[in-house]
């Protein structure tokens, strides 16, 4: 028993250690062959696909010619990359992947500006946070320098299928899983990091649409010990019902929440951010701390920054807690609130449910959401289209 508990503060220190410093063990798939860029392959297609026209493209719906295939064993490491045509994979109805749930990923998008360049956004951050996932399921972590060296090349290659124009971009979806042949519960000995492509267009094409929120503490999204600060599978998957069920009762999200004192975690798959005036008098945009339970978001990141290099605010990380949130919409300090996320970058906030109750928070409605959620949306876009030169903008 004492044995079982060590473990557990061991795996929750690593989660905290992860999460807030972005450096993770490398303890396997390192030791033995690592990833080397320079012994990528290349096939390309004999028959590209036909390209959808911009204005019809649905999130995740359709993938690219090609994509980044490297393979990996416990005894002989990392093999060599290669680029691939876009296919189906023969892997084993054994493979751990389908029965214990061994897989991550991670959400990634590339740009074209207005010179024709490629652009990414703060690839590193990617790349960190994977390990972090990959060595908490005990599959093998990698040189993130080296996958995206090799990412750029699929990316010189696919670039015709980048859709031109602001909010449009290509869709990277880098994903690990175990390709070992056992139904036994234990650390993978085989397995595949890959990365498809899929153009998508603007989460709003037609503008700001704000949302509304179901608080409901009946489903937990993640808690200390676990792997809400991974970007896993199974922190998706569970969220699927409690999100339908939202959708039913007529919210678009669920405000998760933790705890008795019903803290204030995540909103859907996004990071949650409130701005209000806090019972200090003083402006404050607030988010959950990185305790462990929180997905270190790289938009999340990215308007932190933004926010403390303003210095117009207050900036803070903290526990905070529902009632909290309800008491500053009661009592007028509310001033407005968003989730952030790659997908969407942010998405305006415009109420929430909670206990029989809506809560309604305020928005600009020249522009459908908060003037502080429009002025992140745009500056980070500004960077991601290399409008505003910045380093988190990597050229191709």
């Amino acid at each position: 028993m004492f044995g079982i508990l060590r473990n557990a503060a061991r795996g929750a220190s690593f989660n905290r250690l992860a999460s807030l410093t972005g450096r993770v063990p490398l303890t396997r798939g390192m030791a033995a062959a690592p990833i080397q860029s320079s012994k990528l392959t290349i096939e390309k297609t004999t028959a590209p696909k036909p390209q959808m026209p911009k204005g019809e493209l649905k999130f995740g719906a359709s993938f690219t010619d090609h994509m980044l295939e490297i393979d990996w064993t416990k005894e002989a490491g990392w093999g060599a990359p290669a680029i691939k045509p876009f296919q189906n994979f023969n892997i084993s109805p054994a493979a751990s992947v389908f029965h214990y749930a061994l897989e991550c990923f991670e959400g990634m998008k590339a740009y074209v500006d207005a010179d024709g360049e490629i652009r990414l956004f703060r690839p590193d951050m990617n790349m960190k946070r994977m390990n972090t996932s990959t060595a908490r399921l005990q599959l093998p972590t990698f040189d993130g320098d080296e996958v995206i060296a090799c990412l750029k090349e699929l990316l010189k290659l696919e670039k015709h299928w980048i859709p031109e124009g602001r909010g449009y971009s290509l869709y990277l979806r880098p994903t690990c899983i175990s390709t070992h042949q056992t139904i036994g519960v234990a650390a993978s000995e085989a397995a595949k990091l890959f990365i498809i492509c899929s153009p998508v267009g603007p989460y709003y094409p037609t503008g700001f649409a704000p949302v509304k929120l179901l608080a409901d503490p009946s489903n937990v999204r993640a808690w200390p010990g676990g792997t809400g600060d991974t970007k896993i599978g199974g922190n998706y998957a569970m969220g699927i019902r409690p999100g339908a069920e939202a959708m039913a009762k007529g919210f678009a999200q669920v405000l998760w929440l933790y705890g008795d004192d019903l803290q204030v975690t995540e909103v859907g798959t996004m990071n949650q951010f409130f701005f209000w005036v806090n019972e200090d008098g003083e402006r404050e945009l607030i988010t959950a701390a990185l305790d462990g339970t929180i997905l270190p978001g790289v938009t999340r990141d990215s308007i932190l920054k933004l926010c403390r290099a303003k210095g117009d605010f207050k900036v803070t990380e903290r526990r905070y807690t529902l009632p909290e949130v309800i008491k500053a919409v009661d009592e007028g300090r509310m001033i407005e609130a968003f989730g952030a996320g790659t997908a969407a970058i942010v998405s305006p906030v415009e109420g929430f449910h909670f206990d029989g109750k809506d809560y309604a928070i305020p928005l600009n409605e020249a522009i459908n959401c908060g003037d502080l959620t429009k002025e992140m949306a745009d500056t980070l876009m500004d960077i991601q289209y290399g409008v505003q030169e910045h380093e988190w903008s990597v050229k191709v």
